[in-house]
């Protein structure tokens, strides 16, 4: 019988295997640990400059943060100081109304009297008649309280859209009433608020007055709209420098419904400016003023009817305010 043989359970061969399986993990954990200190290293690095990164862009918030408080804070004052001057607009408008509403009444009994005084007229017996016969009035160079002694006529019209799309056909209608009153007259010139000539051919010179010119005139009037910021200063600047002579007589005739730029005194004391007085008081040129009531009730209409009363009785002319459209 064969005798069987021992099996032993730790030989030489299983040894050599777990020890080389020992000796795989240990060389694993050493170089682990070898590279482990420059991952730390690296990590450490990158942490640093991102917290760099978010304090600058901390420092830089902190700065926009100032500069807006500080535009806030502008804001707010700008705020207050624009509810200031509502407030005095707010009042100036009040004065305003108060004036106009006072000037239509006072017109309203300048009517009566004058009702009543043809009214007086037509009852005079034939006695005063033939006294009355002779009387020469002094005041006999007017045609509804306008001088009409002017031998050169310059329109200045606001061609704005508040003009031009509103009563622009009573503006046409009141440009050829006007002409009417002047039988014969020298020259004409048409210009807008801004200072724009309505022909650019006769730019800087006189228009010649003639029946087939003023009804051209008329004509060009319907579609003529250069732009306008609603401010008849520039237009009678360029009326006076260009066309102003001591030997011409000339009134300006400025058609409008609002003003919106600028404050009233302002534009009046430039335009004495030049618009010069003689020592008798006489200015180098007459300014009538048309309103049309297309901004009733708005602050932009009173102050161009206050405006256009003041430049009036300034410049030897009359202002008249349309009651209807």
């Amino acid at each position: 019988m064969r005798k069987r043989r021992n099996m032993e359970t730790f030989n030489l061969s299983f040894l050599d295997v777990v020890c080389c399986g020992f000796g795989a993990v240990i060389l694993l954990l050493v170089i682990t640990k070898i590279y482990e200190p420059i991952s730390i290293q690296e990590s450490k690095v990158n942490m640093e400059e991102l917290v760099v990164e978010l304090e600058r862009q901390l420092n830089e918030l902190k700065g926009e943060s100032t500069v807006l408080n500080e535009e806030m804070q502008d804001l707010e004052e700008q705020i207050s100081d624009n509810s200031e001057r509502k407030n005095k607009l707010s009042g100036d408008v009040s004065s305003l109304e108060a004036e106009f509403k006072a000037s239509q009444s006072m017109a309203e009994d300048s009517d009566g009297v004058l009702n009543n005084l043809l009214a007086a007229k037509q009852e005079l017996t034939e006695e005063m008649k033939r006294l009355l016969v002779d009387y020469d009035p002094l005041d006999d160079g007017t045609v509804g309280g306008i001088p009409v002694d002017s031998e050169y006529i310059i329109f200045v019209i606001d061609t704005s859209g508040s003009m031009f799309q509103g009563p622009w056909n009573l503006v046409i209608e009141k440009v050829s009433e006007t002409l009417a009153v002047y039988p014969e007259i020298k020259g004409i010139q048409v210009l807008n608020d801004e200072g724009d000539y309505m022909f650019s051919s006769y730019a800087g010179k006189w228009i010649p007055d003639s029946s087939e010119i003023r009804r051209n005139i008329t004509r060009t009037l319907r579609f003529w709209n250069p732009p306008s910021d609603s401010s008849p200063v520039e237009g009678i600047t360029e009326a006076i420098n260009t066309f102003y002579t001591p030997d011409r007589k000339i009134s300006i005739y400025v058609f409008g419904d609002d003003f919106s730029r600028g404050s009233v005194e302002a534009v009046c004391r430039y335009v004495a400016q030049i618009n010069k007085a003689d020592r008798f008081g006489n200015r180098l040129v007459r300014i009538h003023g048309i309103g049309f009531p297309t901004q009733t009730g708005t602050s932009n209409g009173a102050k161009f009817a206050h405006l256009m009363r003041k430049l009036s009785e300034q410049n030897g002319g009359t202002f008249v305010a349309l009651p209807t459209l």
